[in-house]
């Protein structure tokens, strides 16, 4: 280690702290020195703050008047290229330094020093009593499988004092262990063996190992059919990177996924990987953080954030489902995981590998220009066949008033039952109807403080804004007219088509997977797990099933509102609908029996209905890419939303008008600006949302530019404005 890095007692060190500062404070080093890149504990104020050793001091004031670090953490320094990547995502997305460091050490405790704690676990008697309370502590132990949980943890979760869990374990119904915090994670062996591999997947496998064993940063595009066995082939590259002595980490767009993802890590690899995600205990975050930092992690699984880990040696990347719009962060710091994975790889000379059956543009263009490679993987696993995909013309279909599922639809599902077959019915909308509206008056029902319509969940008796979160009991009479008996829901969400699909087939097993339908991840996971195991008849799901599930026994997918998506002012919204209907049609015929695929739709003729149904997927990708080439929009120019917003739309307009008058940073880049106008939803939480969109040609430092554009800007009161680089939503 260099002299540079260190700093003897009394030397002035630059920290950067979590807190929202515009620079770094200077401090002197403590008794004892620190290193570049040490995670230290400082005085602010009257405060002690976290914050990371980022340089030598500026000096330049009175030096009595220093205040020395307290103390400095012990965990692993951050590296030199973690500091780097933080900076350079800072640099891209417009984001302060603090915001960036606050991503990095999501992980509370992380001063607390090594020790003995207790942790409690799910034990092996029945109480002699049962409560409610009781009840909700077991039922959380149950639901995070054997996780372990502190005291306070434990209590918080289930809602209960620590009292109730002390009673527990006298009872034997809960177990107290001592236990050392932050252990290390199992040995994860590589040379296990995997599974047999098909031609396709032995070649895709030779190709990523021996780009892995050059050491040097690459990204490549692993396409393959949905069902083609895309994962044990990054399962076999990341036995090279362990085998290299290298990290891996791979990232999931759903937590439910996780659950059957894990079981295959551990069956390939002997042990079970570290997680991170909002679904592990606070505890397990902490212990996931210093872990990595020291190298005692070989494999994390994990979402969008795990990317900002302190890893000692990355060595893979692979963002699976690396089309999925929730790999794009879209509050606080706005970054694009499946980019920012490739940023850091680059940083630290890992491999990247983009996993997808229909990869975004973005990705199908970078493989087309050459920059990442492209493996194909063109056919499904084992004795699995592609589904059957048709349309049903509902301009030929009789349906009832009031109903969703078309006659020929119904025939389909009903034959699957006969056949002790599993069927899909996807529909993307959460909540039983999405919109509730008088029939005395038109009213329909909206949110106090959003201009987002009310979506009717039943199921809780509650009417929910999808923006903010706010709910209300569904009203007995319009609180417009005041009339009582006619309001009525308008059009289909997943409850209301589970209840149509109850009355249609009333001896059917009938289940409903969505988000928003489970109390906590653990608990949708195993719902999850038993629709795979062949517990229902029918599933009725939204988005959430699209996304990778494997369910052996179903054979028939029928799609509600194939159109749904395919309108608006989104320039993805082709690509989004391509995407989602080729992914949910994809979950049927994943074992040896054949599977169908059924598009309810209006409009069979529309380009994007018969790209979906012709399977002609690079002839989609060739003309939605001539389409966005021609029209200068992402991935062939540079976009960059901004969005205005406070308690008085004026006032919030006034400044969106000063800004498109004063736009010369951007004109100088080639760049336009357009707005301002109120965003399509133009009231969130009582704030007024004005709009701004920014479009430059593809070469054009639009960060920069929108940097200069911004800085004079004086924002008074409460406005408050972001800017979302490379935005997925227009919102």
């Amino acid at each position: 280690m260099s002299v540079q890095e260190y700093f003897d007692h009394g030397e002035l060190v630059a920290v950067l702290t979590t807190q929202p500062l515009d620079r770094t404070l200077d401090y002197k080093a403590p008794e004892g020195g620190c290193f570049l890149g040490a995670f230290v504990e400082v005085p602010l104020g009257p405060r002690k703050v976290l914050g990371v050793v980022w340089g030598p001091g500026q000096g330049g004031f009175d030096l009595t008047k220093a205040r020395s670090v307290i103390r400095v953490l012990e965990v692993a320094p951050m590296r030199e290229e973690m500091r780097v990547f933080l900076g350079k995502v800072a640099d891209y997305t417009l984001t302060p330094m603090p915001a960036m460091l606050r991503l990095a050490t999501r992980a509370p405790g992380l001063g607390d020093p090594p020790s003995m704690r207790k942790i409690y676990r799910l034990g092996d008697r029945e109480p002699d009593r049962m409560t409610d309370a009781r009840t909700r502590v077991l039922d959380v132990l149950r639901d995070y499988g054997g996780l372990a949980f502190t005291l306070k943890e434990l209590a918080e979760q289930a809602g209960v004092t620590s009292s109730v869990v002390k009673g527990l374990v006298k009872q034997g119904a809960a177990r107290e262990e001592d236990s050392p915090r932050d252990l290390p994670y199992p040995h994860l062996d590589p040379d296990l063996p995997g599974k047999d591999l098909t031609e396709d997947q032995a070649a895709a496998v030779a190709r990523l190992q021996t780009g892995q064993r050059t050491g040097d940063y690459g990204t490549t595009l692993l396409k393959g059919v949905t069902g083609s066995g895309k994962t044990e082939v990054y399962l076999e590259a990341v036995a090279e990177a362990l085998r290299l002595g290298r990290q891996a980490l791979v990232l999931l767009p759903e937590i439910a996924l996780t659950a059957e993802f894990l079981n295959r890590v551990e069956a390939r690899f002997g042990a079970l990987p570290a997680e991170w995600h909002s679904g592990a205990t606070v505890t397990e975050r902490r212990r996931v953080w210093r872990m990595v930092g020291q190298g005692d992690a070989q494999l994390v699984v994990g979402a969008r954030s795990a990317l900002f880990l302190p890893f000692r040696d990355l060595g893979l990347v692979v963002v699976d489902e690396e089309h999925d719009t929730s790999y794009k962060q879209e509050d606080g710091v706005h970054y694009s995981a499946r980019d920012m994975a490739v940023l850091r790889s680059a940083i630290c000379g890992a491999r990247v590998i983009l996993a997808s059956a229909t990869p975004s543009l973005e990705s199908w263009a970078n493989a087309e220009a050459g920059k990442y490679e492209r493996l194909d993987l063109k056919s499904r696993f084992g004795a699995a066949i592609l589904p059957e995909m048709k349309p049903i013309d509902m301009r030929a279909e009789q349906m009832q008033p009031g109903t969703w599922i078309s006659p020929s639809l119904r025939q389909a599902v009903q034959q699957r039952i006969e056949k002790s077959e599993q069927s899909l019915l996807f529909i993307n909308r959460r909540g039983y109807a999405p919109v509730t509206l008088c029939r005395a008056c038109g009213e329909q029902i909206a949110c106090d403080h959003c201009d987002a319509r009310m979506v009717e969940h039943r199921f809780l008796k509650r009417l929910m804004c999808h923006q903010c979160g706010e709910t209300k009991p569904v009203p007995e009479a319009c609180p417009s007219c005041a009339v009582e008996g006619k309001l009525a829901p308008v059009g289909p969400g997943i409850e209301r088509l589970a209840e149509e699909a109850e009355a249609t087939f009333p001896d059917a097993n009938i289940v409903m997977l969505s988000s928003d339908l489970f109390g906590s991840a653990r608990a949708l996971k195993a719902k999850i797990e038993e629709i795979a195991a062949g517990d229902a008849d029918i599933v009725i799901g939204t988005q959430l099933v699209a996304k990778g599930h494997n369910f052996p026994k179903l054979t028939l997918v029928g799609v509600i509102d194939a159109d749904l998506s395919l309108h608006g002012s989104d320039l993805r919204a082709a690509e989004r609908t391509f995407q989602l209907m080729r992914q949910v049609a994809g979950r049927a015929g994943r074992a040896e029996m054949p599977g169908q695929a059924l598009l309810q739709t209006f409009q069979p003729e529309h380009p994007v209905i018969r790209a979906i149904l012709s399977g002609d997927e690079e002839g989609f990708w060739k003309a939605e890419a001539a389409g966005r080439q021609a029209a200068g929009v992402p991935p062939y120019g540079r976009m960059a939303g901004i969005v205005l917003s406070g308690p008085e739309v004026g006032p919030v307009f006034d400044i969106g008008n000063a800004m498109a008058r004063n736009d010369a940073p951007l004109t100088q880049i080639g760049g336009q600006v357009f707005g301002p106008a109120p965003a399509p939803i133009a009231r969130i939480r009582g704030r007024h949302r004005v709009r701004l969109l920014v479009k430059a040609p593809k070469g054009a430092p639009i960060q920069d530019a929108i940097a200069r554009w911004i800085a004079p800007l004086r924002l008074k009161g409460d406005i408050r404005i972001t800017v979302d680089i490379d935005p997925q939503s227009f919102y």
